[in-house]
């Protein structure tokens, strides 16, 4: 497995708090210069959210939002345009941002395609997540839309290597037939590991190099490397002894791991040393190799005040700087 980083680098999940992405943006090419990610500013409303911003990315399927949240439409509509339409602004912002000083390595993110899966809905009112056809057109719209996606961000940072993160923080509950009906009085059936595999490799095929977000207790990590995932996106906080054995193999194979180590709403920033310590340990549990791991967030920082969102990012990239330091 070729890693497009070689020494330990900070970067953050994905959001940040506020609605000004301009300044977003500078933020994080001011701070994570080797390492910088397209910020995305939920607070903006339905269009920036998890859902909306995930259909920004789809090509040949058109949406709208209906009172019980995104659905699938027959035609075009202003909602769906409007998504598409911040998602154009976000990148003229950050090509701004980046003049004259482009990064070596760029992360952009996009909901992955069961997360999206569990949050649109049909046009008759069902979750896709209800019809595995329709999760299928979802995931192959999703591609599609992410390599256009990825080749106007190429055209715009030319010598730029880019990192396509999926964010998948409902796939657990998918797995485990979690995600709730309209009604609430039934679950979804879960999906075969070989279809979660295969959706996911679907998107995943979209870029070179990839990064799948997991945020639950429970992520299947054998799984995501199997769909074709890079590297993994892990909270520290949720790895236990009982998933050592899975992630010390993906970690022997030579993937990467971007590691939440820094709380990511408001309260006491854990001291430098006190991260490199959990490094040490985690290296001492699973064979984590610092030039392969990135710093972030536990995730994203929507939910956090401005000042306590740089500082965190900031203490992410001191412990990059430490553990590169004692290589």
């Amino acid at each position: 497995m070729t890693l497009p980083w070689s020494r330990p680098l900070a970067t953050g999940v994905g959001s940040l708090p506020g609605t000004d992405l301009a300044e977003a943006s500078r933020v994080v090419v001011e701070l994570l210069p080797d390492l910088p990610f397209l910020p995305e500013l939920p607070a903006r409303g339905a269009a920036a959210d998890l859902a909306g911003r995930g259909t920004a990315f789809l090509a040949g399927l058109y949406v709208d939002v209906q009172p019980s949240g995104w659905r699938v439409t027959p035609r075009p509509s202003r909602d769906g345009q409007r998504a598409r339409d911040l998602l154009s602004y976000d990148l003229d912002a950050l090509e701004l941002a980046c003049d004259g000083h482009a990064p070596p390595l760029l992360k952009v993110q996009a909901t992955g395609p069961w997360t999206l899966a569990s949050l649109l809905e049909l046009h008759r009112g069902a979750k896709v997540l209800s019809d595995h056809g329709a999760v299928a057109d979802l995931a192959a719209s999703l591609a599609e839309g992410l390599r256009d996606h990825l080749a106007d961000l190429q055209r715009r940072l030319p010598y730029t290597t880019l990192l396509l993160q999926l964010d998948e923080p409902s796939l657990p509950a998918v797995q485990s037939a979690r995600i709730r009906t309209a009604s609430g009085f039934a679950t979804f059936r879960a999906p075969q590991p070989q279809v979660v595999r295969d959706r996911l490799a679907t998107v995943l095929e979209a870029a070179e190099h990839t990064v799948v977000h997991c945020c639950a207790p429970d992520a299947p990590v054998s799984l995501l490397i199997e769909a074709g995932a890079g590297s993994l996106s892990l909270d520290a906080s949720l790895l236990t002894a009982r998933g050592d054995d899975a992630l010390g193999q993906v970690l022997e194979t030579g993937h990467g791991l971007l590691l939440g180590c820094v709380p990511s709403v408001d309260a006491e920033l854990p001291a430098v040393r006190q991260v490199v310590e959990l490094v040490g340990r985690l290296r001492d549990r699973v064979g984590l190799r610092p030039e392969r791991l990135v710093l972030t967030p536990t995730c994203g920082l929507a939910g956090a005040s401005p000042a306590y969102a740089r500082a965190a990012l900031r203490r992410c990239r001191e412990v990059a700087q430490e553990l590169e330091g004692e290589l």
